[in-house]
């Protein structure tokens, strides 16, 4: 059995109907009965769990060959770096003492010690914690999910305007979570597979890339409009972010925009085969 966190998420959906299609037997966790019915008429189990509740998860986890983990974001309106810590810890402890045969974590390209640095810094201590138990593992840096332009699509059909906080034209790695779920099944099903696997899409792409992809999508002109940087923490903030989580956001950002820079080429990334394209256009055909 196959035990994924997350599963009625953009990456978790897709690894659960990789997993399906290759007639694997898999148990979604959620943290409602909601979407059940969905999941058990396409041949998936549903385990109905609080993350924050470390026994359910443990109960859970002692049934899975393998187990995919993924930190959920926390609420912005709340001390986000706090609260994903404590959703990090809730699912490390649940590991301990299961009899899993290989964990798959989904993590970030951007992950690296720091506190207040958005999900980088929560990311990079639960690879180091997975690290430290007896199993075998295989950690995913994805780049830039595609779909985090997602919800921007009913007011880019409005007034024909795309908010970016990187510069229109710098290009940098993204990737459409299908493929990441498709990533994830293949370590999943492998034990022989490498600790550390970062993914990206068939080529490196701009804000203005996305726009392009939405304007051919929607048969409209839609243009960039990029923040400057000292109103990031603001933007942030106007969108519904705490304080602390706009901070810990923008200095997130900050980093992601250094690192980006030096994205010059695709080596040394696993390919995707999704391009930004195919998921815009797919995103506009299910709106």
């Amino acid at each position: 059995m196959h035990i994924i966190t997350g599963g009625t998420g953009h990456v978790g959906s897709a690894l659960a109907e990789a997993l399906l299609r290759a007639g694997e037997k898999v148990t979604i966790i959620s943290r409602s009965s909601k979407n059940a019915k969905e999941w058990t008429n396409k041949g998936a189990q549903i385990a109905v769990a609080d993350i924050y509740d470390t026994v359910a998860l443990h109960e859970i986890f002692k049934k899975g060959r393998s187990i995919f983990i993924l930190n959920p974001p926390a609420d912005p309106m709340t001390d986000t770096p706090l609260q994903e810590r404590k959703t990090a810890a809730s699912l490390v402890e649940a590991l301990k003492n299961t009899n899993v045969k290989k964990v798959v974590v989904e993590s970030t390209l951007g992950a690296q010690p720091g506190y207040d640095i958005g999900d980088f810094g929560v990311l990079y201590e639960l690879e180091q914690n997975v690290a430290t138990l007896s199993y075998p593992y295989s950690i995913i840096r994805p780049g830039y999910y595609m779909s985090n332009w997602d919800e921007q699509l009913p007011a880019i059909k409005e007034i024909g305007e795309l908010l970016s906080f990187f510069p229109a034209d710098l290009k940098f790695p993204m990737v459409a979570p299908a493929d990441i779920g498709e990533l994830a099944a293949q370590l999943m099903m492998n034990n022989d597979t490498a600790k550390l696997n970062s993914i990206h899409g068939p080529e490196l792409y701009s804000a203005r890339d996305v726009a392009a992809a939405f304007s051919k999508a929607l048969s409209k002109k839609v243009e960039v409009k990029v923040v400057p940087k000292d109103q990031w923490k603001a933007t942030f903030m106007s969108i519904g972010f705490s304080e602390q989580g706009a901070a810990s956001y923008t200095n997130m950002t900050e980093i992601s925009l250094r690192e980006f820079e030096k994205t010059t080429d695709t080596k040394g990334y696993i390919k995707g085969k999704i391009t930004l394209q195919e998921h815009i256009n797919s995103l506009v055909e299910s709106h």
